[in-house]
């Protein structure tokens, strides 16, 4: 992912949130897919004026929520916040149930100096 935003002149702290916010949308689809042998796919690509991050993994029966601080869950170790980070970072994220996988993203708008008009 890194070096994939390098090659795309995409760094400093957009970089390091766009990095943050795959990890821990793969860290989730690891932990909570159900479905044995599953793959996850991380895709990052450009949409308009800024970079979408997708995560799919094929366990559609499982859509994410983001956690209010203080709530637990039935597996609930101490962490789950992870949304919350998720949706503190990007510009907007959600989830989405595709024929065969589900895909939980985020986007990040590329700023201004970037020459993209909004």
């Amino acid at each position: 992912m890194r070096r994939i935003l390098k090659d795309w002149a995409v760094g400093g702290e957009l970089a390091d949130d766009i990095a943050t916010v795959a990890t821990e949308l793969v860290a989730n689809a690891v932990r909570h897919c159900q479905v044995p042998l599953a793959e996850i796919e991380v895709t990052l690509s450009i949409r308009g004026c800024g970079l979408l991050v997708e995560v799919a993994d094929p366990d559609r029966a499982r859509l994410p929520a983001p956690r209010a601080e203080g709530e637990r869950g039935p597996d609930d170790d101490g962490g789950g916040l992870g949304l919350v980070l998720v949706a503190a970072l990007a510009e907007r994220w959600g989830c989405e149930a595709r024929p065969f996988t589900k895909s939980v993203w985020a986007y990040f708008l590329v700023p201004r100096e970037s020459g993209c008009d909004t």
